[in-house]
């Protein structure tokens, strides 16, 4: 690790705290352990160092295995595939449909393209963090062979072992590739289907998935209410509901079968309207009536659960969904996360205060000192009245005030006599 980031990195003291870093142990049941391999696991760094150690992979991958194992520029076309077209167009001009025909039946069994074509190979690479997957267009032999280069490069160059469970090789077409939570195929559509889906990359929702996340809703294989969510408000019911589907389904929607969701959909949604239902001593059928709404989406309205909290003031209504996204897949699909807006609240440093120079009781510019509470009930007074000062302080739930010299004087002197604090 160290030697790859000097590549890049002089500067020594930084390279000494990296160093360190690697080799300052862990605490397991309070006991220190010396590290032996590896970066601190939940450290803000280690990402980041994982990155930059993969970062040669990603080199070998691209600059090496990828020009060896790419070449051609397409296929060559099927000689058995283009005598039967050829021979369908002469029996079409010749007026013989029924030979036409089958001919046509014929041509739609046979690949217009050389698929054993030793000419023609293709390599590609995917990693995200230390998850990779190479997609390889060619012969079984071949593929064993990058699998055994790739071996050898990670042990040889980044002290790295491949997982004998994890890494395999498998057939497209006939198996499914698992890759971040997804199973990568091929798809065929056969004699009947549309031929040009032929050998297209189709990435899909595992069926073990959607029983995992079914699993915790439901009890003797029906839905089932959620005893732990029954106590909160309808609002956070379901805002919890909605949250959990919401991440799954928009997680999957680049899949072609992600309409295999409405499985885990009505799963959920049955427990929510039991939970409901036994929150309120009421039946699934009235609750669904009750929460029911229809929204608008790009695909169209959608029908969905929603409740809403009142809030006081002119303050919007908070509103919680569940459902109402379309399971239809989004080749296009990507994660926009909200922008982080900027803090409503002024910031509360007593430096920055300080620096200001301004009383915040009669807001002059000048020389300021600081008041200090030793707790916000102290500014509780006795009697009919309270000192702006203190209405001030509690207002803004601070235990410290700057004031200039005369405001901070008069604080004291409105202080009753036994509870005058240090100041500063």
């Amino acid at each position: 690790m160290i030697k790859i980031l000097a590549e890049k990195i002089h500067d020594n003291r930084f390279l000494r705290l990296v160093r360190n870093m690697l080799r300052a142990g862990y605490l397991e049941d309070w006991r220190w352990n010396t590290t032996l391999s590896g970066a601190p696991q939940g450290g803000v760094v280690s990402p980041v160092l994982s990155n930059i150690y993969l970062h040669k992979l990603d080199d070998f991958a691209g600059n090496t295995l990828i020009p060896e194992y790419t070449r051609g520029e397409t296929r060559t076309r099927n000689k058995e595939y283009e005598s039967v077209r050829h021979a369908y167009r002469r029996a079409r001009k010749s007026g013989n449909h029924e030979k036409a025909r089958e001919l046509r039946r014929r041509q739609a069994f046979l690949p217009s393209v050389d698929c054993a074509d030793p000419g023609y190979r293709r390599l590609h690479y995917a990693r995200y963090a230390d998850d990779t997957l190479f997609g390889f267009t060619g012969p079984e032999a071949e593929a064993e062979e990058i699998k055994q280069r790739l071996t050898a490069f990670l042990r040889d160059e980044l002290r790295l072992e491949l997982s004998a469970e994890k890494t395999l090789i498998t057939h497209a077409r006939t198996g499914a590739a698992k890759f971040l939570g997804y199973e990568i195929t091929t798809q065929h559509s056969g004699a009947s289907g549309r031929k040009r889906i032929n050998g297209s990359i189709a990435p899909r929702v595992p069926v073990a998935v959607i029983k995992a996340k079914c699993a915790p809703y439901l009890e003797r294989g029906k839905p089932a209410a959620q005893t732990a969510l029954q106590n909160l408000g309808d609002y956070d019911i379901v805002a919890a509901y909605g949250a959990k589907y919401r991440g799954i389904s928009q997680y999957y929607l680049l899949a072609g079968d992600v309409h295999r969701l409405s499985r885990l959909r009505w799963v959920m949604e049955t427990s929510l309207l039991k939970t409901l239902a036994a929150k309120h001593d009421s039946t699934v059928t009235k609750m669904a009536a009750r929460y029911k709404a229809t929204i608008e989406t790009p695909a169209g309205p959608r029908t969905c659960l929603e409740a809403v909290r009142i809030r006081e003031g002119n303050q919007k209504p908070l509103v919680a969904r569940f459902g109402g996204i379309p399971l239809k897949r989004r080749k296009n699909a990507v994660i926009i996360d909200r922008a982080p807006g900027r803090d409503p609240y002024p910031r509360k440093e007593i430096i920055t205060r300080l620096q200001r120079n301004r009383c915040e009781l009669c807001q002059h510019s000048g020389q300021v000192q600081v008041h200090h509470v030793a707790r916000l009930a102290d500014l509780v007074y006795p009697g009919p009245g309270q000192p702006a000062w203190a209405r001030l302080m509690a207002k803004r739930r601070r235990k410290s005030l700057v004031a200039c010299p005369p405001c901070h004087d008069q604080i004291h002197a409105e202080r009753p006599p036994a509870a005058i604090p240090a100041t500063a």
